[in-house]
C-alpha cells in the first residue's frame, strides 16, 4: 500500500484538516496519481513491468477513502468536511467518479453501505462530478453523449402510417480503457454489443415473444417490457392527465406500445383521442390481434416516432394533453432528439414523462442521470420534477438476458413547461 492509500484510510482521528490536507496536497503534488490503484502498487512491488491490465486495475485512493468511512451517525459535522476536503483535493487531480474496485462497487455504493445517501454531501459531492464529467466529455465529443454506449442506426426506411379507430430506453454508462491503465469504468450488465439491443434498425427486424409476465427478444432473451413496470404505468398515466379541464377534449399520445401496460391505463382516462406510436411489426400485431385498432378514439401511427411525430408536427392537427415515450434500443441522444419535439407538440399545460431507466443499474448512475436530464431540460424551457416511488414488486429477472431496472424505487419523471 502506497503513502496516499494509507493516507485515505483515515487512520488518525479525529479527522482534521491539519491531520490530512497538507499531507494529501504533498502527495499528489508528488506525482501520484489520484487514480492510483491497490493493483498497480501490488504489481509494482512484484516487478511487474507491464502492470495490471485496466480489468484488473480497479481500486482507486477514493474507494479506500469511502470503504474506511465511519458509519454515518458516527461522523460528526466537523470530520465529515474535512472528507470532503479530502474528496474535493482528489477529484480536483483527476480522480474519477464511476470506477469499480476490485469488488465491482461504485464509490457511491459504499457511501450507501455506511449509510451516506442522497441529501448527504459526501453522496451529493459524487453526484455533482458525475454530472461534471458526463457535461464535460459532452462538450469535448461536440455535443455526443458520452456516457452512452455506442448509437443505435436510426436512418431506416420504415413508412409512418396512420390508422384510426371507430425504451426502453437503453442507457448504461460508458466503459472505457485506455493506453494509460486507467481503472475499469462502469459496465452495465447489459451493456455488451448485442445489435438488437444497440441498434433499432436491427431491434425492429427482431422477433419478439410475449409471455405471460414480459415482451423479450425471442431469440437473446432481452428485456423488451415486463409486467412489474404496471405499478409505475398507473401512476404515469395519471400524471398526464393531472392539468385536464373536464370541458375540453383530452388526447395523449403514447410512443412505444410494448405490452400496452400504459395504454390500458391511459384508456381508463377516457382521452378524447389517444394515439400511440409503434414501429415493430410484431408488436403492431399483437395490437391488432387484442382489437386496439377498432377502439373508439384510438389512433395508431405505425412507424418510428422520428417519422410518424415529425410528420404530426408539420401537419399542425393536433397538440396533445399528456405524451409518454417509452421505446427499447434508443439511447439518451434520441431523447435529446425527442425534446425537439415535444415543445410543439404540447399543448401549453400539458404534460411530458417517460420510462425512467436512465443509468438505473445503480443507485448512483440513476441519481447522476436524474440531475443530467433536469440540467437538459431547461434547456428547452422545461422543468423535471420527479416523485420517488418505492418499488413493492421488484423486478425478477430470471429467463432474462438484459436486465434494465436494479434499484427497488423509482423516479417519476414529471416534466412541463417553465
Amino acid at each position: 500500500m502506497s503513502l496516499l492509500h494509507h493516507l485515505v484510510t483515515l487512520p488518525i482521528r479525529p479527522i482534521t484538516t491539519d491531520a490530512y490536507i497538507p499531507e494529501l496536497i504533498r502527495l499528489l503534488k508528488s506525482g501520484i496519481p489520484a487514480t492510483y490503484t491497490l493493483e498497480q502498487v501490488a504489481a509494482y512491488e512484484k516487478g511487474d513491468r507491464d502492470g495490471p491490465n485496466n480489468l484488473d486495475s480497479n481500486t482507486t485512493p477514493l474507494h479506500i477513502l469511502c470503504k474506511s468511512l465511519p458509519s454515518a451517525g458516527e461522523l460528526g459535522d466537523t470530520e465529515k468536511t474535512v472528507v470532503l476536503m479530502i474528496m474535493d483535493k482528489l477529484f480536483e487531480f483527476g480522480a474519477g467518479w464511476n470506477f469499480l474496485d476490485y469488488e465491482g462497487k461504485h464509490i457511491g455504493d459504499l457511501l450507501l453501505e455506511k449509510g451516506y445517501g442522497a441529501g448527504d454531501i459526501l453522496y451529493d459531492r459524487v453526484i455533482e462530478a458525475g454530472v461534471s464529467a458526463e457535461l464535460l466529455l459532452r462538450k469535448i465529443n461536440g455535443g455526443d453523449i458520452e456516457f452512452i454506449e455506442e448509437e443505435g442506426v436510426v436512418g431506416d426506411d420504415t413508412n409512418c402510417q396512420q390508422a384510426s379507430a371507430p425504451q426502453h430506453s437503453d442507457s448504461s454508462m460508458t466503459t472505457e480503457n485506455d493506453e494509460n491503465e486507467e481503472p475499469t469504468y462502469i459496465e452495465a450488465e447489459h451493456g455488451d454489443n448485442d445489435a438488437t439491443a444497440a441498434d433499432q434498425v436491427t431491434y425492429l427486424k427482431t422477433e419478439l415473444e410475449y409471455t405471460e409476465d414480459s415482451l423479450v427478444t425471442k431469440q437473446n432473451r432481452d428485456g423488451v417490457m415486463m409486467a412489474w413496470e404496471s405499478e409505475i404505468m398507473k401512476i404515469a398515466a395519471a400524471s398526464l392527465v393531472v392539468n385536464r379541464d373536464p370541458n375540453q377534449e383530452c388526447n395523449i399520445l403514447n410512443i412505444g406500445f410494448g405490452m400496452g401496460i400504459i395504454d390500458s391505463f391511459i384508456q381508463s382516462h377516457k382521452p378524447t383521442r389517444h394515439y400511440i406510436c409503434e414501429a415493430h411489426p410484431d408488436v403492431l400485431a399483437k395490437m391488432k390481434r387484442d382489437g386496439w385498432y377498432e377502439k373508439p378514439g384510438v389512433v395508431i401511427l405505425e412507424g418510428r416516432w422520428q417519422d410518424c411525430l415529425n410528420r404530426l408536427l408539420d401537419s399542425g392537427s393536433i397538440f396533445f394533453n399528456g405524451i409518454y415515450y417509452d421505446t427499447f434500443s434508443e439511447h439518451y441522444q434520441d431523447m435529446l432528439e425527442l425534446y425537439d419535439l415535444i415543445v410543439g407538440l404540447i399543448q401549453p399545460e400539458g404534460i411530458f414523462s417517460f420510462f425512467n431507466g436512465l443509468g438505473a443499474d445503480r443507485p448512483i448512475c440513476y441519481d447522476v442521470y436524474k440531475r443530467i436530464v433536469e440540467l437538459d431540460l431547461a434547456n428547452y424551457g422545461l422543468k423535471c420534477g420527479y416523485s420517488t416511488i418505492p418499488l413493492s414488486n421488484i423486478p425478477s429477472w430470471k429467463n432474462v438476458k438484459r436486465p434494465y431496472f436494479n434499484c427497488n424505487y423509482y423516479y417519476h419523471p414529471q416534466i412541463c413547461f417553465q
